[in-house]
């Protein structure tokens, strides 16, 4: 360890390059927003600097954005079930959401619990909190709120859901920005509809952009998979093949056709296509257990009833 060397790089860390003063205790440097090259002592002091940095510091915060960007997530945005703790899949109307509590949860957690009840003559409950599921569509209602003023990110993102697919898309920007503001990433995916096809609001791709990558980053799947296809019709295909396997990895089912499209036009190598395969089939057992396939048949049934 060559410690005159690292006592050096780590003095150069603390000094500005462009007026010279050092980090002392009287004076705290400031990292620039955007990026990690300088530091800056006062306001007036980045303003002097901002045109000898401003193309290298636009530069050095798109390359921090896609190290980001490009980071494979270690699950998708909807988690695991918080009762068995497998991976939720990815398709939501095979998992059923409480308002109660703004928990999801995966359908055999959510049949075994119905079954249980019925078993043991119980009145119907969550399966996760244990409040006893409403009786009316208004106490329904009244459980949600009580989620919202507390600002539940889910809660807040589902009203939000509501009030859109009642075409009130005023009241869907406010509730889904605040839940975007909260971190939902669901929210950030709707607000980017809304942005890039100039619902609701005025269009502006470059919004919409934003709020994709924010749920893509998050791990949304198919936001992951619709910023592919962006980057696939503007021609940038060695990023689009690169979030078509980042979906893949996630079990997204929509990513393999178009992976194997990239392969077939040598976007995407023999080897990185084959490892994609095998990581999107390796998602797809992992939200798979006994249970979820025994309620998986007994709604077939009752669909066939």
């Amino acid at each position: 360890m060559n410690v005159d060397s690292d006592q050096t790089d780590a003095a150069a860390e603390m000094v500005f390059a462009s007026c010279g003063k050092s980090e002392l205790d009287n004076i705290k440097l400031k990292k620039c927003n955007d990026c990690d090259l300088v530091r800056y002592c006062s306001d007036e002091c980045q303003q002097d600097h901002r045109p000898h940095h401003e193309s290298v510091c636009k530069e050095r915060a798109a390359e921090l954005r896609d190290e980001v960007l490009f980071k494979q997530p270690e699950s998708t945005h909807d988690g695991d079930c918080p009762i068995c703790f497998l991976p939720l899949p990815i398709h939501i109307f095979i998992s059923a959401s409480y308002a109660c509590c703004s928990t999801t949860v995966c359908n055999g957690c959510a049949y075994a619990n119905v079954k249980r009840e019925w078993e043991e003559n119980q009145q119907p409950a969550c399966p996760f909190c244990r409040h006893p599921t409403p009786a009316t569509q208004e106490e329904a209602d009244k459980n949600e709120m009580k989620r919202v003023a507390a600002n539940d990110p889910v809660a807040v993102r589902e009203i939000g859901m509501k009030h859109f697919n009642n075409g009130d898309y005023e009241r869907a920007f406010e509730y889904w920005t605040k839940a975007a503001e909260l971190g939902d990433a669901s929210a950030h995916y709707g607000l980017s509809i809304m942005y890039w096809k100039g619902v609701g609001v005025e269009k502006d791709e470059n919004r919409g952009r934003y709020h994709l990558e924010e749920a893509t980053i998050a791990g949304h799947p198919q936001a992951r998979y619709d910023l592919a296809l962006k980057e696939g019709r503007n021609k940038r295909y060695d990023r689009s093949a690169k979030h078509f396997i980042i979906a893949a990895n996630l079990g997204c089912d929509d990513s393999i056709p178009a992976l194997k499209e990239c392969y077939k036009r040598g976007f995407v190598s023999k080897e990185d296509f084959a490892a994609a395969l095998r990581a999107h089939q390796a998602a797809v057992d992992a939200t798979k257990s006994p249970q979820r396939e025994e309620a998986a048949e007994y709604f077939r049934r009752g669909q066939l009833e």
